[in-house]
């Protein structure tokens, strides 16, 4: 499958205000995965990796065996392990079948090596939008 445009990330609303060309950055970086219904993406405890965005379809989150959410089209999650946070906070499993855009934190920071400005427009991003989340928590 082919990797997304800078174009493609404009309705993801966490890159929406980054400069197409930070978005093209991070296009380069980000890969498609095919999810099925009942699919486990990430587990709350475990270390993580990598961050998701839903292209396609919606899941569940939940924290210490509690449905607190849905995510849909648009939604970004896993950002808290790419940020070096640690362990996910959160089991996140597919409703249905869908399309997931994932990068892993060594693209990140392979996007600091290269394009020092774009990683930190991104991670000024990610962190903003934790921050949001922790404010309506």
């Amino acid at each position: 499958m082919s990797r997304p445009t800078a174009d493609d990330l404009t309705s993801v609303p966490l890159f929406a205000g980054l400069s197409e060309e930070v978005r093209a950055a991070l296009a380069a970086r980000l890969e498609y995965h095919s999810v099925h219904e009942g699919l486990r993406i990430v587990t709350e405890g475990v270390g993580g990796y990598e961050l998701y965005v839903v292209r396609e379809g919606t899941l569940t989150v939940e924290q210490h065996g509690r449905h607190v959410g849905t995510l849909g089209p648009g939604d970004v999650f896993g950002e808290i392990s790419i940020l070096g946070q640690g362990r996910r906070t959160a089991t996140v499993t597919a409703d249905c079948p869908g399309l997931l855009l994932g990068m892993y934190g060594t693209s990140l920071r392979e996007l600091d090596e290269e394009a020092p400005d774009a990683a930190a427009l991104i991670r000024s991003a990610m962190e903003a939008h934790l921050a949001a989340d922790e404010q309506r928590e």
